[in-house]
């Protein structure tokens, strides 16, 4: 027979075991979040008291508080401090979110998946893009553009390089995930694609020299003298990385696997409407474009520039005591206009006689 001594024992033994938690620093434990205070989260992991997650542990900087979590949310937490003389613990809950996510990311790395970054900041050698609430980092080697010209906030698919969570080092590749689909693309633009043809692409990339356009996995490039009929001292003029464009294929090389492109051809050639509209000695008002040291390049008409040779040049900086610059107003006389071969040589004299020497050459042949 049990005395009522025995079961006072016996319930303050369960009493006992109820709390008999091995909550320790470093633990996973699930809670229900129960509400809200000055240091944070209050959550009921089983101990005696509340538990907190301190705000700093619990969301980011601009996110609010009672948005993130609500009354009754389970979760599961991490003690990153055992419990003080109340009773407490410190929980986190930004620590089990970045864990997970880096198990996410090694699942990625491991089944080489293209995962989607936002671009946090541009630092010295690359750029710091964010996944799931990790930092990483993409030399500029793996970038596809330059980082001049990748905005903060702009989201890229990436592929993992490397990925060490002792160390917190995580590098990507932006240029990876188009390179692994390159080839397969290029056989199949390459079996498709002839001279002549208008296809879709998107600036990726742009340079000095022209322009580099993605046709769907193949770059095709946009050379500088090919973006229009007028002078264009560089691409960024009529050009920004992400345009979406229309270009005239030009010429194909299958054993180089190039693609070279126009823009230009798509607008109407203006020396078609020069022919009907100027001859040999008309006397033409135009606007200089180019100095050479051989002579100066003059628009005579919208998209034609024509050649004023170096000793006509001083002659008209002499007899008007003037320096010409890009952009100066000159009146010329149409001395020779060959259309066919888009040039046309000229003279600040109606009557002058073109040299046998005289250079000649079309004005946008230079990149």
């Amino acid at each position: 027979m049990v005395t009522k001594k025995e079961t006072s024992d016996l319930d303050f033994e369960a009493l006992l075991d109820k709390y008999d938690y091995k909550f320790q620093k470093g633990d996973l434990v699930k809670g229900v979040i129960c509400g809200f205070d000055s240091q944070g989260v209050m959550v009921d992991i089983g101990a005696k008291t509340l538990a907190v997650i301190p705000t700093y542990e619990a969301v980011d900087k601009g996110e609010n508080i009672e948005e993130k979590y609500q009354k009754g949310q389970e979760g599961e937490f991490l003690i990153i401090k055992e419990e003080d003389e109340d009773g407490k613990f410190l929980l986190s809950k930004k620590k089990v979110d970045f864990a997970y996510a880096w198990k996410e990311l090694e699942k990625a790395k491991a089944a080489d998946d293209t995962i989607l970054g936002t671009v946090v900041s541009i630092v010295k050698g690359g750029i710091l893009v964010e996944v799931s609430g990790v930092r990483g980092f993409i030399p500029s080697s793996q970038l596809r553009a330059r980082e001049s010209e990748i905005e903060v906030g702009a989201k890229l698919e990436l592929k993992i390089l490397t990925l060490d969570v002792q160390q917190n080092n995580f590098i990507l590749s932006n240029k990876k995930v188009y390179e692994d689909s390159a080839e397969e693309a290029r056989k199949n633009i390459f079996a498709q694609i002839e001279p002549g043809q208008i296809v879709k692409g998107e600036v990726v990339r742009i340079t000095d020299f022209g322009a580099f356009i993605d046709l769907g996995g193949l770059d095709g490039l946009l050379p500088l003298s090919q973006l229009s009929w007028r002078w264009i001292d560089h691409p960024n003029d009529i050009l920004k990385v992400g345009d979406k464009i229309d270009v005239e294929v030009i010429s194909v090389d299958h054993d180089k696997q190039r693609v070279s492109l126009s823009l230009k051809n798509l607008e109407p050639d203006p020396w078609i409407e020069a022919a009907k509209n100027i001859k040999e000695g008309d006397k033409l008002d135009g606007t200089v474009t180019r100095l050479k040291h051989f002579g100066a390049f003059i628009e005579v008409y919208p998209g034609v520039e024509a050649l004023l040779p170096h000793n006509e040049v001083i002659d008209y900086q002499n007899e008007h005591k003037t320096i010409l610059k890009v952009g100066d107003s000159i009146s010329t006389y149409i001395l020779k206009f060959n259309p066919e071969d888009k040039r046309i040589a000229l003279s600040v004299h109606s009557q002058s006689v073109v040299p046998e020497d005289q250079p000649s050459e079309e004005p946008q042949a230079e990149e």
